[in-house]
């Protein structure tokens, strides 16, 4: 999955950011709960949104450039 966001559009990167923010937030309340299978996918999930960040930011730059 590290590589799989190289592919997806500025829009379908925001939209798989917001939805991966939702099911960290309901991760996180899972967790303070006591109901999580596997502690290690808050980590990954953390990591995913950061480098989903990095590819929109990249587009961000790439569009601001083109308007220059």
């Amino acid at each position: 999955m590290k590589n799989s966001f190289n592919d997806l559009s500025y829009d379908e990167l925001i939209n798989k950011r917001d939805e991966l923010k939702k099911k960290y937030l309901d991760l996180r309340f899972n967790m303070v709960i006591g109901h999580i299978d596997n502690p290690l996918e808050k980590r990954t999930l953390r990591r995913h949104i950061a480098r989903l960040n990095t590819k929109i930011h990249q587009y961000e730059i790439a569009a601001a450039q083109e308007q220059v």
